[in-house]
């Protein structure tokens, strides 16, 4: 495709995403009006029908599975361009339906517009961007500008770890030529090209109880421990290598006049590079008791690799920077502490492009939206992609 002929084309997703931005934000808000918390098998299935609905629609769309995940509800994997199930060299568009707010939610912060904002739980991270997808597809169908196989997997449990979503997102990651990520941009509506993998980890802590008042030199504090373990977990902090360790949650004792026999806490771990992450996870594994009469038992582990910018990363942004340069804006990047799926795919050495879904603020917060008038560059950004990848 010739520089001018992908200018124009670029130029027509504009056009469509702006004649269809309406109906774009109609199906958000009913996304966000069928609250689809982790866990929670109805509403997951609840959003996943409307998606699904809405995809039938599409003339492009040749195949809906409804992928059921135990405990958690249903996840959703669309074809379009092609059955892509059995291709590679597919184009995957990744996102997911669950969010973070409870049931209830929706009660107390009802969906509202006011100026070019529109407020819901879950709008942001990331229901607007699960339309947005859809209509993607929709907008490279009418103006004939078929890229590749397109697949789109939106998982259910995304924000409790994808403990069954990892494997979806992998199988497809290994059969795709590129990774679009539908999680919200970071501040300024930059993508992300490098997000720190976590891991999740518990310490209990085992010490002898006795009366703090009468025979306090024969107990052993598992609480005092633990303050000492929390120094300890604090100090392998290291902003030159990326490794950051935070102790979030911390549990112990039982009355004020006993020495406390038990301490529980949570850790969590983000590291920058693979190698950091596991010398990161050795030293949390083998922690060692300063008091040789308390014992120490941590569970967990790495829960999701790094996404690491490597050089395909980077030729994958610049594509998409030539394609927002051409939307007259000048799209940036960041690298992030924060997850997501993204860092799955990238692990099974697909290039990945993170952050692509629209603009707006408050993640996870009560004050989360999403800016309407971003609908227009975010979509076209995203068919511009789809059909030149």
């Amino acid at each position: 495709m010739t520089g001018s002929a992908q200018l124009s084309l670029v130029k027509s997703f504009r056009d469509h995403f702006a004649a269809r931005q309406l109906e774009v934000l109609a199906l958000t808000r009913a996304l966000v009006e069928t609250e689809s918390p982790s866990g929670d098998e109805a509403g997951s299935k609840a959003v996943v029908s409307l998606l699904a609905a809405a995809a039938r629609h599409i003339h492009a769309v040749t195949t809906i599975e409804r992928i059921p995940s135990e405990n958690y509800g249903e996840s959703l994997r669309i074809h379009a361009f092609g059955n892509g199930r059995n291709n590679t060299g597919n184009i995957l568009i990744l996102g997911h339906t669950d969010t973070v707010h409870p049931l209830g939610s929706l009660q107390s912060r009802p969906w509202r517009v006011e100026s070019n904002r529109a407020y819901g739980p879950g709008v942001f991270d990331m229901k607007a961007n699960c339309a947005l997808a859809l209509e993607a597809i929709r907008s490279c169908a009418m103006l004939k500008a078929t890229p590749a196989p397109v697949v789109v997997l939106l998982t259910c449990d995304e924000e409790t770890g994808s403990l069954t979503g990892r494997s979806l997102v992998e199988a497809e990651a290994k059969r795709a030529r590129a990774v679009l990520v539908l999680e919200p941009p970071a501040s300024g509506g930059r993508v992300k090209t490098g997000r720190k993998g976590t891991g999740m980890f518990t310490l209990n802590i085992q010490g002898k109880a006795a009366h703090a008042g009468l025979e306090p030199e024969k107990g052993a504090s598992a609480i005092v421990e633990m303050a000492r373990q929390i120094e300890h977990l604090h100090r392998m902090n290291n902003a030159a290598t990326g490794i950051a360790v935070n102790v979030g949650v911390v549990r112990g004792g039982t009355v004020s006049n006993v020495v406390p026999a038990e301490a529980t806490a949570e850790i969590d771990l983000r590291f920058s590079s693979s190698e950091e992450g596991k010398k990161a996870e050795a030293a949390i594994l083998h922690l060692k008791p300063y008091d040789a009469r308390v014992r120490l038992r941590v569970r967990g582990g790495i829960n999701r690799p790094p996404l690491e910018r490597t050089e395909k990363i980077r030729a994958l942004y610049e594509q998409a920077r030539l394609i927002a340069a051409e939307l007259e804006y000048d799209l940036g990047e960041a690298q992030v502490g924060g997850a997501s799926d993204g860092n799955f795919a990238a692990a099974v050495g697909t290039p990945v492009l993170d952050g692509l879904g629209i603009d707006g603020d408050g993640a996870h917060a009560t004050h989360e939206h999403i800016l309407i008038d971003d609908i227009v560059r975010r979509g076209a950004l995203l068919s511009g992609l789809l059909a030149t990848l």
